[in-house]
């Protein structure tokens, strides 16, 4: 009977069986797996385009760094939502902020001015200078998500190379970089995994290696626009740029009259523990373009293009433009978000918790030595490099309770609340030293 109503879901599912099965293994062994749950999932999925693999759970709701289920169980996240809830989930100033503007005025369209828009570019400008961050920024485009912050990044470079030469419309893009998934994203997204099916891609894109100039050298010259580089890589494996190499890159830049583009979509607004990865930088290695998400709404879907008064200066009205992006709404979550992340406070807390998350990382790796190579990153964008694959570990850690994500490269990415609490840290990590037990043990 059990296998005939897995295969009546299959069919509802438009799976095969034995994926569903396998899919489902886990969740059957941690009892999730229970008529509420999978009626929910059977009922939507004939009606969801094929993306993620995912668990059969269903969050209903979150608080802090908290989650809950259909069925009541309580995750702690050191997800985020990706990177993205910064805040924590549920964050009461910003609930209120939601529900006071939604009945003021949501939008009115990128035809006339708001309250909002211009508020939340000129304090991504100010906050910016004020923290040691691309010293010449000048205006900013807003946008909804990250691909698109990206691809407005390729379009005002081409529009720049385009200015002096018509032939200089090349891009420079590096391995096991992630920029997103829209055409022109996806272009400069060099994994045969997201290229393949969607091939051939935008012409014109070489791909150098990450802290490698001597790389970059042989591919650069007078016909590239752009270079598009994230200062440290997320889903690559969490691997931050070398300060040296990413001088060398904006000098190298400067030579041949392309734009440098800083993707910090991920490891920006504080999950580095600086406002910006490049904050910390000198000068010498700031970027033209800078593009930023994910944590700006803290859940809600808004982007941001940073550019200096150079690129604007090519930018002509209907060169690009966004019916939603920077709607009052949006935008004034996002001004409210920069406020709490540009404090100086705030950031302090979140390079001392990084110490905090390291120092436990560092103890599971002596406790674990065969099996953990490596803990790096910044802030509270943290990697631990395993010597095999660490899906399996994941999956005991949501047996567990405990919400953790990988990247390339077998490594399990750290990504939390940025205002997660020290007790909280240490209670995930237990967690996590549990799981890893539960799986080295066999």
């Amino acid at each position: 009977m059990f296998c005939a109503n897995l295969s009546k879901k299959c069919i509802s599912r438009n799976i095969r069986c034995n994926n569903l099965i396998s899919q489902r293994a886990f969740s059957l062994t941690s009892k999730v797996l229970n008529t509420k749950t999978t009626d929910f999932i059977d009922g939507i999925a004939p009606y969801t385009v094929t993306t993620y693999s995912r668990p059969d759970i269903v969050f209903e709701k979150g608080q802090g760094s908290y989650m809950w289920d259909l069925e009541g169980n309580k995750y702690l996240d050191f997800t985020a939502g990706i990177a993205v809830t910064a805040l924590g989930h549920s964050h009461p100033e910003i609930a209120k902020i939601m529900f006071e503007q939604a009945n003021t005025l949501v939008h009115s369209s990128n035809l006339y001015h708001n309250l909002w828009t211009g508020e939340l570019s000129k304090q991504l400008v100010k906050a910016t200078k004020e923290t040691g961050g691309m010293f010449n920024a000048s205006r900013v485009f807003l946008g909804n998500s990250g691909t698109e912050a990206n691809e407005a990044a390729l379009k005002f470079a081409r529009k720049y190379g385009k200015s002096i030469d018509e032939k200089k419309t090349k891009f420079i893009t590096f391995e096991t970089s992630f920029h997103g998934r829209s055409l022109g994203s996806l272009s400069v997204t060099p994994n045969p995994k997201y290229q393949k099916p969607f091939s051939p891609l935008i012409a014109g894109v070489s791909v150098a290696k990450p802290n490698d100039i001597k790389s970059v050298e042989a591919l650069i010259d007078q016909d590239t626009c752009g270079v598009i580089i994230e200062p440290v890589q997320g889903e690559g494996g969490v691997r931050p740029m070398d300060t040296k190499f990413l001088i060398e890159l904006k000098k190298l830049c400067q030579e041949n009259k392309a734009l440098l583009i800083y993707d910090e979509i991920q490891c920006g607004l504080g999950r580095s523990g600086n406002l910006w990865s490049h904050s910390k930088l000198p000068k010498e290695a700031h970027p033209d373009i800078l593009t930023m998400a994910k944590a700006l709404g803290n859940g809600f879907p808004i982007s941001a293009t940073m550019i200096t008064e150079q690129v604007e200066s090519v930018l002509k009205v209907g060169d690009h433009g966004t019916t939603y992006g920077g709607n009052p709404l949006g935008a004034r979550i996002g001004t409210y978000v920069l406020s709490k992340i540009a404090n100086k406070e705030f950031l302090d807390s979140v390079q001392r918790k990084s110490e905090l998350f390291k120092i436990k990382l560092n103890e599971l790796k002596e406790k674990f030595p065969s099996k953990i190579n490596e803990v790096r990153g910044e802030g509270l964008l943290l990697g631990l490099e395993f010597t095999e694959d660490p899906s399996p570990v994941v999956k005991k850690a949501l047996e567990n309770k405990l919400l953790i994500i990988t990247a390339g490269g077998n490594v399990i990415r750290f990504v939390p609340a940025l205002n997660i609490s020290d007790d909280t840290i240490i209670e995930g990590l237990k967690i996590l030293e549990k799981s890893l037990e539960e799986i080295f043990s066999k």
